[in-house]
């Protein structure tokens, strides 16, 4: 199975064009993918629907889009509300059938210095010919790490809470439906907004044991990276477009314990070019 997640920084290259093709091409194979920064009616892109143009671009996908934030400045055309409103979030395609999904809103402040948009992780049980799995778009704060922390600790909550809570619904035959699996396994995808053996990260994925390193544990999310050899010396997911020796690595893919043994690789797609990030690809066996 081929996973990849990739923020689209809502369709705009480091060339400055926007070009959803190039975004598709780029995830275009995978299994499951996972993007980021989707937006409709949004100035910054023309006020495109990146949801629709995806849609049309990769029509061999099933495909959920959960709404981060979402704005209505007031429009009218012909004296009547327009009704284009602002929405900036997360999206997740997939070859099998996505038979459920949440949009989890994260924990956020009140930032006046700096913009401070609402941040989401988008749910999708996936029906894959290996079984049911759940899968997470993630968005994490870009600009402080208290708040990541926060997000970070209310995610581990709500992905470790599914099998108690069943995700979407559950008694399903009430409605007339059949009762949906709840899968423990999950895998989290996104642009994390922090770097490797940051105080974030460690909370992700708990602390090394000085004398004994890393562990695999049920509680905690399992660093893909660190499955597969590590992090390339030198690689970045995020560039700078002004400042291209500012890059950083922040976009990463975390499996849930029993999945650990299935991390065949990881790998970053450093020849893409449709955003100021770079996708990341992970293959489970």
């Amino acid at each position: 199975m081929k996973l990849v997640t990739y923020n689209t920084q809502y369709g705009i290259g480091r060339d400055g064009r926007y070009d959803l093709e190039r975004i598709a091409a780029s995830v275009d194979g995978a299994d499951i993918i996972a993007l980021q920064e989707v937006t409709r009616n949004f100035m910054r892109n023309n006020m495109a629907d990146m949801v629709a143009g995806l849609a049309q671009l990769l029509p061999d996908y099933f495909h959920v889009y959960g709404v981060a934030m979402d704005i209505d400045f007031g429009l009218l055309e012909d004296g009547k509300p327009a009704n284009k409103r602002l929405q900036f979030g997360n999206m997740i395609l997939s070859r099998w059938p996505i038979v459920s999904s949440r949009c989890m809103l994260l924990p956020r402040t009140r930032r006046l210095n700096r913009g401070n948009l609402q941040r989401a992780a988008l749910e999708a049980l996936v029906l894959a010919p290996s079984g049911p799995l759940r899968v997470y778009s993630v968005h994490l704060d870009h600009v402080n790490l208290e708040e990541r922390m926060a997000q970070i600790r209310f995610l581990k909550e709500r992905v470790y809470a599914y099998p108690m809570e069943g995700g979407a619904i559950t008694g399903a035959a009430e409605y007339g439906f059949p009762e949906l699996p709840c899968p423990e396994e999950f895998v989290l995808l996104g642009d994390f907004n922090m770097i490797p053996g940051s105080p974030e990260h460690l909370t992700m994925t708990g602390a090394p044991d000085p004398l004994e390193g890393p562990q695999i544990v049920a509680h905690n999310p399992v660093d893909a990276y660190a499955l597969a050899g590590g992090i390339p010396d030198g690689s970045v997911t995020w560039t700078d477009t002004t400042h291209p020796e500012k890059g950083r690595h922040i976009d990463y893919a975390f499996v849930q314990a029993s999945l650990a043994a299935k991390v065949k690789s990881v790998r970053i797609d450093s020849e893409a070019n449709g955003s100021d990030h770079q996708p990341v690809w992970l293959e489970l066996a």
